[in-house]
């Protein structure tokens, strides 16, 4: 049985944190440096606050996370059923934003693109949007495994 995760909550701000806390806490036991973990935490907390602003507008509604550690890889799908986005390959581009006056940079989609091994976004008006994520894990370097190396390069 493959090892995932499943989770529901509204999208209201108070919320993004415990969505990154969680999907760190599961991604745990594939044993990831800590800018591995800092890297998903930051791109998950991207993608959640995305689904916030821009697919509810402020108005009621969930954002599903599910998340499976499989191969090495953590892979992240967050999608909610908001008013999608009408041109995909636009909302990818740095510094494009929806939300001029706002104090909204436009980096989201760029920084869990830069952050995370593969990304996508699937989108249409009226429909929501999905944003796919895997991070590639490359176990952390164990305290046991350094003291060793320590003690050989000082003799």
């Amino acid at each position: 049985m493959e090892n995932c995760m499943k989770l529901t909550v509204p999208a209201i701000s108070e919320n993004e944190p415990f969505v990154r806390d969680a999907v760190a806490a599961f991604c745990v036991r594939l044993d990831p440096t800590l800018d591995q973990l800092s890297d998903i935490k930051t791109a998950v907390s991207e993608a959640v606050t995305n689904c916030i602003v821009h697919a509810y507008a402020g108005g009621e509604g969930e954002i599903e996370v599910e998340c499976a550690a499989r191969d090495g890889a953590l892979h992240i799908r967050i999608s909610d059923s908001g008013r999608g986005i009408e041109d995909v390959a636009r909302a990818l581009e740095p510094f494009f934003t929806t939300l001029e006056g706002d104090e909204r940079s436009g980096m989201g989609f760029t920084i869990m693109q830069t952050f995370m091994s593969e990304f996508s976004v699937r989108s249409a008006p009226g429909e929501g949007t999905v944003v796919t994520m895997k991070k590639q894990i490359s176990p952390a370097v164990r305290r046991e495994d350094m003291r060793g190396k320590v003690r050989d390069a000082h003799g």
